[in-house]
């Protein structure tokens, strides 16, 4: 979940809400890339999830990596919630996931060597504990009971509205994860043939990456249950968003789509006002109930944007947001797939040119496969596992047009950070395939088994 964000004045024109996301539009030389991911933590000894506070404990994680490691704290109401260093943040989901969020970096060699820092540093500081991470798109087993809420205001208002507006919504706050990777565009233009093959190959990255096929125990019957648990959350602000394909779409369609989005919170002096279900709207004409007479600023329209979780959506930038939390080695395959689609436009317009024939009839049935049966989807005429392989095809080849060197120029460019998801293409086996067979087969149907052979 993002942080409050800041640094933005009145809004006196209507205007400034697209501008506010055009203002994102950078030469291609200055686009970077940034990687998110997250991962559940637990005790070492009893296989249940860290509470926020204790010896063993969500808290004592980030003291550690605090005082060890050099990163700055953050907090909210006295509770340290988070850590910043060199452009990075470390954050906590509702449920106390730990997610990085990767400072915008050139190469995929750069954001992931910052993942393996990373995941060195919370392994030194969990090893201590007693305490360990794994990475996974859905909780195997814990309850929501069992999951502790972390102490955000903003989390408190998600939770008591989350039960309103669909069936998921507590089950992804505390018990998914996910890895995202954000992307720049040059232009309008360039969004727009991006967020279109962002949206209509998101199910694509579901499938490779589908992660998640146990829940409260048991086969859930989905290879991403987390992607299934975000199509019964709230059809408000999730989704495919078909009128990205509509004709004329750009920065001004959503903030269009982004008004019409009930709103969560205000964040005001530190704290997250109850705005839940009221009109951004309304804020623009100073009637909102929550802030009587008061009109927003940019800050507040930026906070909004970040309540908004279609498949992929735009702020400053494009958020890919289709994937299941993984093991370690494939955290950078996630953005060398979509910086192989999108950094190079030979490789954008051949995916393009994949999709364009796609209805949104045809976009929702693959996302809807992609949760369900992962590559061995069919829709129609489309196989996934055979859209896969053109798709990973076609990633390869702008990875190489991008001929990016890394490891001082041994290595030529950034295609070997695909090799996980190519031998998924090669097996026609996602990880949810291999958990599922370790689970009928070695494990003997003995989930617990999990966390020894899947855990960082």
């Amino acid at each position: 979940m993002s942080i409050p964000q800041s640094g933005g004045g009145p809004i006196e024109r209507h205007e400034e809400l697209a501008e506010y996301m055009a203002d994102g539009c950078k030469p291609k030389e200055d686009w970077r890339i940034g990687t998110e991911h997250e991962k559940f933590g637990y005790c070492k000894d009893t296989l249940l999830p860290l509470p926020y506070e204790g010896k063993r404990s969500i808290h004592a994680v980030l003291e550690g990596l605090r005082d060890r490691f050099g990163w700055s704290p953050v907090t909210e109401g006295g509770n340290l919630l988070g850590l910043e260093k060199s452009g990075a943040n470390i954050s906590l989901e509702p449920g106390g996931q730990v997610e990085l969020s990767g400072a915008p970096l050139e190469t995929i060699h750069q954001t992931c060597d910052e993942v393996n820092d990373h995941l060195r540093e919370v392994k030194s500081v969990a090893d201590d504990l007693g305490v360990r991470f794994i990475g996974l798109g859905a909780a195997p087993e814990w309850t929501h009971e069992q999951m502790p809420l972390m102490p955000k205001g903003r989390y408190r208002l998600m939770d008591s509205y989350m039960g309103s507006v669909g069936t998921h919504g507590t089950q992804m706050m505390r018990r998914t994860c996910t890895v995202q990777v954000n992307l720049d565009f040059a232009s309008e233009a360039d969004m727009v043939q991006k967020m279109r093959v962002a949206i209509a190959l998101q199910p694509v990255a579901t499938a490779l990456f589908a992660n998640s096929p146990f829940f409260e125990g048991k086969v859930n019957g989905h290879k991403s249950w987390r992607a299934r648990v975000w199509r019964g959350l709230d059809d408000a602000r999730t989704g495919m968003v078909p009128f990205v394909f509509d004709e004329g779409f750009g920065f001004e369609a959503w903030a269009q789509y982004a008004l019409d989005v009930p709103m969560y919170f205000v964040y005001r002096d530190g704290k997250y006002i109850d705005a839940l279900g009221q009109s951004f709207r309304d804020f623009l004409k100073g009637e909102l109930p929550a802030l009587p007479g008061e009109t927003p600023t940019l800050s507040d329209w930026a906070d909004h944007l970040t309540t908004l979780f279609p498949e992929a959506r735009v702020k400053k930038f494009i958020e890919m947001r289709g994937a299941d939390g993984g093991p370690w080695r494939r955290l950078c395959a996630l953005p060398a797939f979509w910086v192989g689609l999108m950094y190079d436009q030979s490789a954008l317009d051949a995916a393009w040119d994949l999709v364009k024939g796609f209805d949104a009839e045809t976009r929702e049935a693959l996302r809807v496969g992609a949760s369900e049966q992962g590559l061995q989807a069919k829709v129609g005429n489309i196989s996934m596992h055979d859209l896969s392989r053109e798709v990973v095809a076609i990633a390869d080849s702008g990875l190489k047009a991008r001929a990016r060197p890394g490891a001082g120029g041994l290595i030529p460019d950034e295609t070997h950070f695909l090799n996980a998801v190519k031998e998924t293409i090669e097996t026609g086996r996602t990880p949810a395939d291999d958990l599922l067979a370790d689970y009928h087969g070695k494990w003997n149907g003995d989930l617990k088994q999990i966390y020894a052979d899947y855990s960082y």
